[in-house]
């Protein structure tokens, strides 16, 4: 397991259900190429008695073959004792085959069982879930030596089958796992047992268009600087990247459109849009469907739910945090420009500017403890959220994307910057700055201390304005700083 970065209370989870006294049903969920088939075959390597992996796509017949062969293949077996009809038989066998198997090592450690992409196995009226359901219940929670694993890209199939649906898999499963991409400090690692070394700002930059998913991370050269890795991955012909959204939506929910609809929608809305505001812009019903549709979206960690400070959930507004998806629909969807020098000749325009700024205030808002950390509040009681006035008359508006609310009678009210160099306050910043702070403490009355901190690449220079308003600042570091 010395290959593996990160993950550690993931590891943690797997290794408790091999000591447990227990059966275990162990669900693993999280967007594509996240990687949880390595984590789970690479954790379980010493315990793995069968690795069943559905088809994607296949009718019923052929995945029940897939099925036979793989077990024929793992346990050497004439592939003629194997011609289930259906789930139930496919199930009734495995059973027979796996009782010899576990009777034999009566003593050792437990064994795993692992069903890869358990969604495509599901095949339209199938009757797999009900099969696989039988299996474990009938069978397989009654063997204190058996670990039974299942995995899936399908977003949707996952959080309807077994996150949210209160029937099916869902009350079956023992322990779960929801894996999410790497932070910046796993990022930074993993590229570094690649042999690969990059200072802060080059690893952000990498991480603002690739999110820390670990399947394009791997796609790193040495010697390659990051923005000849974008222009290579994202503008060229057979750049990994290059179609990957196409594809991205469709392999996690099935009939998509919906989904990147809304996705598309907050692209354009980097503040962020309420559930009435993604109805009435999208056109879409007020209803269930919204909800599985926005639940689907969060659980995949393609998008984030921020409720507003002293408000409630219904008052909550969902942003687009996908690094890959906004850096997509930002500079590759429809565009013309393609080849070597692509990104660089980018780098410089204001559509450049306004995205960076967006890309690393997500970036910021998904390293909290890091932040928290860097503060010295990482052991004070605090919630973090967002907070904006929008007033209806002709009176000045504002917006703080990240305020954290702490115990110990203090708020830091953050405000991220993205720069090339040593940001600078001037005089107008320092008024905004006064002014946003005056508006939130009128609006809000917090009876709370209230710091501004700054959060930039490179830090902020110390002038007269910075010392008249800022109690804080952090550089880009510290969001690299293990926890």
């Amino acid at each position: 397991m010395e290959n593996l970065i990160g993950r550690e209370s993931e590891i943690a989870v797997l290794k408790e259900a091999l000591e447990s006294p227990h059966a275990e049903l162990i669900a693993v969920y999280g967007r594509r190429r996240v990687g949880k088939t390595y984590l789970i075959q690479t954790v379980y390597e010493q315990n793995m008695l069968l690795e069943l992996m559905g088809l994607n796509g296949v009718s019923q017949p052929e995945q029940l073959e897939n099925f036979s062969l793989t077990i024929a293949r793992t346990f050497d077996l004439p592939l003629s004792i194997l011609q289930p009809q259906n789930w139930l038989q496919a199930f009734h066998v495995l059973i027979q085959i796996l009782e010899k198997q576990l009777v034999t090592t009566p003593n050792s450690s437990k064994k795993v069982l692992f069903f890869d992409e358990l969604p495509w196995f599901d095949a339209q009226k199938s009757g797999f879930v009900a099969a696989f359901d039988h299996f474990w219940n009938a069978w397989a929670s009654k063997k204190k030596k058996l670990v039974v694993v299942i995995c899936g890209s399908a977003a949707s199939w996952m959080i309807q089958n077994i996150v949210r649906n209160k029937g099916g898999l869902h009350n079956r499963i023992t322990r779960r796992i929801r894996l999410m991409p790497f932070n910046l400090y796993e990022t930074a690692l993993f590229l570094k047992k690649q042999y690969i070394e990059l200072d802060y700002y080059q690893l952000l930059q990498l991480y603002m268009v690739t999110g820390g998913i670990p399947h394009y991370l791997k796609e790193m050269k040495r010697g390659e600087s990051v923005t000849q890795t974008i222009d290579r991955l994202c503008f060229t012909n057979d750049g990994l990247l290059s179609n990957e959204f196409r594809n991205l939506y469709s392999a996690l929910f099935g009939s998509s459109e919906k989904h990147e609809t809304v996705i598309k929608a907050l692209a354009h809305k980097p503040n962020g849009m309420t559930r009435n505001e993604i109805v009435t812009t999208c056109k879409l019903p007020s209803g269930g469907g919204l909800t599985q549709l926005l639940d689907e979206l969060l659980e995949s960690g393609f998008i984030s739910e921020q409720v507003p400070f002293n408000k409630t959930v219904k008052d909550s507004f969902f942003k687009l945090t996908d690094e890959y998806s906004l850096f997509y629909l930002k500079f590759m969807d429809n565009s013309k420009a393609f080849g070597a020098g692509t990104w660089q000749s980018r780098s410089q325009s204001s559509i450049w500017k306004s995205w960076a700024g967006l890309a690393f205030e997500n970036i910021c808002l998904k390293h909290i403890p890091q932040i928290k950390k860097a503060l010295g509040i990482l052991g004070v009681y605090s919630e973090q959220s967002a907070w904006r006035h929008a007033p209806k008359d002709n009176s000045t508006g504002t917006q703080i994307d990240l305020l954290i609310d702490r115990q110990d009678n203090c708020i830091n009210l953050c405000e991220m910057k993205f720069s090339l160099t040593e940001f600078t306050i001037d005089k107008k910043y320092a008024e905004n700055l006064q002014l946003k702070k005056r508006i939130f403490l009128e609006k809000t009355v917090p009876k709370k201390t209230v710091f501004i901190t700054m959060i930039t690449t490179f830090g902020v220079k110390t002038n007269e304005h910075y010392l008249n308003t800022t109690q804080n600042q952090l550089k880009m570091e510290v969001l690299f700083e293990k926890l």
